[in-house]
């Protein structure tokens, strides 16, 4: 029985296991996304996580530390560098699971896991339309109001332009 094993196995020995979440920690890191099984996906969670938190403090010990979870200079360099900037001003939740269905092949559950701050599509268009279905299946539209700033120099230039007048038109 395993009463209180916190760590999914894999169907894998330590050794398989470590260098697998390693080197997908590594594209991870790199590629910004990956696709996966789910349960790897859940198992890369709890591996990459504290790795990209140990990267808010840029030491010569954390990026030792982190070299010997990863060991892979490039990544360890692009997590430090690039990722340790988008995240600096996050409490948790680096990484996002987002389920894709069934593998063709043998069935297993597959999911894309992404780095949070890294979705451009998510945190571009936030100006769309978006329609919300009642319980009874009709579609209610519903459209989100943006407001538009000036910044100061804007609204300076806009100051200091002469109004200009309407000349009579010749007929």
């Amino acid at each position: 029985m395993r009463h209180g094993c916190k760590v999914n196995h894999l169907s894998r020995k330590a050794a398989h296991r470590e260098a697998m979440l390693s080197n997908m920690a590594s594209s991870l890191i790199k590629n910004k996304r990956i696709e996966t099984t789910l349960a790897k996906a859940k198992a890369l969670r709890k591996y990459v996580e504290p790795l990209i938190n140990k990267s808010k403090e840029d030491s010569t010990h954390q990026r030792r530390i982190v070299f010997a979870e990863l060991r892979d200079k490039e990544a360890v360099t692009e997590l430090f560098r690039e990722v340790s900037q988008k995240i600096a001003n996050r409490n948790g939740g680096y990484t996002r699971i987002l389920k894709l269905g069934r593998r063709l092949g043998d069935g297993a559950e597959m999911a894309m896991m992404e780095l949070v701050d890294y979705n451009e599509n998510m945190l571009k268009d936030t100006t769309a339309k978006k329609t919300k279905s009642t319980r009874r299946g009709r579609k209610k539209s519903t459209t989100v109001e943006t407001v538009t700033t000036e910044t100061p120099e804007v609204a300076k230039a806009e100051e200091t332009t002469p109004a200009t007048e309407e000349t009579p038109k010749a007929e």
